[in-house]
Order: structure tokens, then C-alpha cells, then sequence
């Protein structure tokens, strides 16, 4: 189910100049807000939740996700060199699966460590609050990079789509609308981080078991249909 080469070529396009320094400027931005915050009012619990659940898990790692996620297959759709690779005897499922690890580990590597490092700039990991947060990173890049996979394969405005989910639905509408933060990845990755944090100061509308099974069905189903569509993407004069 995985294909080194096909991995290779992903990770190429994703980490090339341009695109890495996009997701780059994220993580930069979230670190100086962090020091920042730490010179202006110490270390304080509270605030240091406020800060990476505000910024880090509701903007940065959708955005982040929708990166790594449409880039991964969406520009080889966009400018027809998809077919070269479709043309390999590579299973299509396969190719689809390899694509998703590398846009998961892309995703957490550039907002799970930044988030991680955040967290003990504003207060030293008191009340488990970094780890907390880091944890939830990791679950949230997982989904958000099924999620934004699937959004490069089955359309070519992807990125377009990504953003307005990432920056209306989970931003806004995943922060400040009750009924719907109960379908928001943001909202089921903070169940696992107030799980691990201190009483009080982590918060989520969304039980831990519901959580988990969302997570992994969401995951799941994203893959699987993400295969399906490049299982029917037919190449030029095939029959």
C-alpha cells in the first residue's frame, strides 16, 4: 500500500522552494506570537490555551492541512502529469495511500512540533497544556490531510474549497456555533487534548468516544473515496 517512488515525487512537490516556504510562514508567525505573549504577561495557563487553541489548532493546522493535502495530487491533476503516473502499475488505491502519509507527516511536521515548541515558550508545558495541544495537532493533521486529499482529487479548485473550510467553517463556525462544532476535526482533536490537559483549561463540545470514531471514519472514508475517484480517472485513449 506503499510506494517509495510515488513518495519520493510527493515529497519533492510539497517541501519544493515555493511551497515550503508557505508552510513555513505559519509556524514562524505562531512561535513569535508565543514569545510575544510570554514577554507581554508571563507564563499563565490560561493564556498559553487561549493562544494555541486560537491560533495553532483553529487556523494554523487546517491551513497547513489544506497545503499539504490539495498539494499533494491536485497540481499533478491540474497540469495533466498525473497521467505518467497512472500509466505505472501502480495501483491507484495504493498510489492514493501513499500520497496521504506523506501529506499527514508534511502536516504534523510543520504544525505539531511548532505547537509543541509554542507551548513550552508561553508556559513551560504547566498543566500539560503543550503536550495537550500537540497531541491534538498530530490527530487533527490526520484528518484535515484525508479531508483536503480528497479535495484535490475530485476537484480543481481545491485549494479554493480548502480554504473557505478551513478559514469559515472550522475558524468560525467550529468556534463560536454550537451545533456546529460537533462536525468540526478542530473540536474532536481538543476532546484528546482535554483529556491530557489540566482541569479547566482545555474545553471541547464533543465527547471523547464520539471523537475517536469520527476521527477514524472521516479518515477512513475520505481515503477510500479519494481512491475511488482516481480509480475512475480515466487516461487519454483509454478504453
Amino acid at each position: 500500500m506503499y510506494e517509495p517512488t510515488v513518495a519520493r515525487l510527493t515529497y519533492r512537490a510539497l517541501l519544493g522552494r515555493r511551497r515550503a516556504a508557505i508552510l513555513f510562514v505559519l509556524p514562524a508567525l505562531l512561535i513569535a506570537i508565543a514569545v510575544s505573549v510570554r514577554l507581554l504577561a508571563g507564563a499563565d495557563d490560561q493564556i498559553a490555551s487561549d493562544v494555541l487553541g486560537g491560533f495553532a489548532i483553529a487556523t494554523m493546522v487546517p491551513l497547513i492541512g489544506v497545503i499539504a493535502g490539495t498539494g499533494a495530487i491536485g497540481p499533478e491533476i491540474d497540469d495533466g502529469s498525473i497521467v505518467y503516473l497512472l500509466a505505472k502499475p501502480v495501483k491507484r488505491p495504493t498510489i492514493i495511500f501513499t500520497k496521504l502519509i506523506v501529506a499527514i507527516a508534511v502536516t504534523m511536521a510543520f504544525s505539531a512540533i511548532p505547537t509543541f515548541v509554542a507551548g513550552l515558550i508561553l508556559n513551560g508545558n504547566g498543566g500539560q497544556i503543550a503536550i495537550a495541544y500537540t497531541v491534538a495537532a498530530l490527530v487533527a493533521s490526520i484528518a484535515y490531510s484525508a479531508i483536503f486529499l480528497l479535495l484535490g482529487t475530485v476537484s480543481r479548485h481545491a485549494v479554493v474549497f480548502g480554504l473557505v473550510y478551513a478559514l469559515v467553517w472550522e475558524t468560525l463556525f467550529g468556534s463560536l456555533v454550537p451545533g456546529a462544532r460537533t462536525l468540526s476535526v478542530q473540536q474532536w482533536a481538543l476532546s484528546l487534548a482535554e483529556r491530557i490537559g489540566a482541569n479547566g483549561t482545555i474545553t471541547s463540545d464533543v465527547a471523547l468516544p464520539t471523537a475517536v470514531v469520527l476521527l477514524a471514519a472521516v479518515t477512513a472514508a475520505a481515503t477510500w473515496y479519494a481512491g475511488q475517484k482516481l480509480r475512475t480517472l480515466k487516461l487519454a485513449g483509454e478504453e
